[in-house]
């Protein structure tokens, strides 16, 4: 399988602040990993080192190449839309499209023109006419119409409504995701994520929390709900995180025997939420 992203001991500091801690990471191709912590967490820090936009200490390859030194030849096969990206409001959409075909080798306006075709974005409208949700698809329709490897989303949802955000995520895995193509999603909507991931990283203060296949979360994490004097009993057994459920509590257990556990009530797979505020948010939700 392809590596597209391998990083190994990716650190950065805004001077006494350390942004980013010994970051290892390696993302292969057909991979839609998801990015996911809180404010400061280093997400944007880090995907702003993968598309070598920002120094950093240790190394990064992308697609085989150094983005510090290479990172032109990098750019001909990655996109990426972040939450702060401004397109040029005095421009039509109409013109902004011719201007991205005669700039980008690798840009296919009747595509793009097919993805807006199912919008509300008109062609003679100005961007700066488009409301939050129209430029975001806009943009998304510019993106998704070069043939690039590697997609990064930084918060590329950020202030929209549920219904911009449903047809954001379902355009992009059912119109551009294929297993030669790479996604990094980096997000505060967890639940509208999960279903689409292959893997997922949780950072906290520049540090990886947890780094995991989505196959592999139920072979190593499990929520207990338990009641009555089998809650007392499940706390002693140490979860990373509990919470109150009606009548009782659900705790989250990493690396514990089910068998064990099984005794206790009733078992699940956490979901990504879940274990997202066990792991990083530490103690009771």
């Amino acid at each position: 399988m392809d590596t597209v992203i391998n990083a190994n001991g990716v650190s950065k500091h805004f001077g006494q602040q350390r942004a980013l801690d010994g970051i290892d990471l390696r993302v292969n191709a057909g991979s839609i990993l998801g990015l996911i912590g809180p404010n400061g967490a280093g997400k944007t820090t880090l995907l702003r080192s993968i598309l070598g936009l920002s120094d950093y200490e240790g190394e990064i390859a992308v697609l085989g190449h150094d983005p510090r030194r290479d990172r032109s030849r990098m750019m001909q096969q990655v996109c990426s839309i972040t939450d702060t990206a401004v397109l040029p409001g005095w421009m039509k959409v109409n013109q902004l499209i011719d201007y991205v075909t005669g700039v980008h080798p690798r840009f296919n306006r009747d595509r793009a023109l097919h993805f807006l075709a199912g919008t509300e974005v008109g062609m003679q409208r100005r961007v700066r006419q488009l409301s939050k949700g129209m430029i975001v698809q806009l943009h998304l329709a510019l993106v998704m119409s070069i043939d690039a490897r590697l997609l990064i989303l930084d918060e590329p949802t950020l202030g929209l409504d549920i219904l911009f955000r449903k047809q954001f995520f379902e355009q992009l895995l059912n119109d551009y995701y294929d297993d030669q193509r790479t996604i990094i999603i980096s997000t505060h909507q967890v639940e509208e994520v999960e279903n689409i991931l292959t893997d997922v990283m949780f950072l906290r203060a520049g540090k990886c929390i947890l780094r995991e296949s989505m196959e592999t979360i139920p072979e190593h994490f499990a929520e207990l709900h338990a009641v009555g004097p089998n809650a007392a009993l499940a706390e002693a057994l140490e979860p990373v995180g509990q919470r109150a459920i009606l009548g009782g509590r659900a705790f989250i257990f990493e690396d514990v025997e089910r068998r064990k556990l099984a005794q206790l009530g009733e078992l699940k797979t956490p979901t990504l939420a879940d274990l997202f505020i066990a792991k990083v948010g530490g103690g009771d939700r």
